[in-house]
């Protein structure tokens, strides 16, 4: 059976491999030496597709922190049922969809598909919280 910790590690893989597409078209901008430097951390990306996916990266390890410690928890205080884990999925999918449609430049559905994903965590929050009344 799939759980939190299959959603959990696979939302921890797709988020670490969102900078593959940026660092590739920082090399096509700047050749592969001067890309490899140590950039300026001001410095963004020239394609402006390539400096939202930056930013979306950003924002998925920014939620990395809220997300994995609330599954952690769900599954410690032994929560889990199949909404939980509905939810988990959800998350993963929203992340998914939030950094696509960013990366693209589609307004109103990347705000839905990150409200989506912070719905998730707030269910899973809920659930943690309700279990120490």
């Amino acid at each position: 059976m799939k759980n939190e910790i299959f959603w959990l590690v696979s939302t921890i893989i797709v988020s670490s491999l969102f900078w593959v597409p940026y660092i590739l078209d920082r090399i096509f901008e700047h050749k592969l030496i001067p890309a490899l430097r140590n950039p300026n951390r001001d410095s963004r990306p020239k394609s402006q597709w390539a400096n939202r996916l930056m930013y979306a990266h950003e924002n998925a390890v920014e939620n990395m922190v809220l997300f994995a410690p609330l599954v952690i928890l769900v599954l410690y205080l032994d929560l889990s049922t199949s909404a939980t884990i509905t939810a988990a999925m959800i998350y993963f999918y929203a992340r998914v969809a939030h950094v696509l449609l960013y990366t693209f430049g589609v307004p109103y559905l990347r705000t839905l598909a990150y409200f989506v994903g912070w719905l998730a965590q707030l269910y899973l929050a809920i659930i943690v919280l309700s279990s120490f009344t």
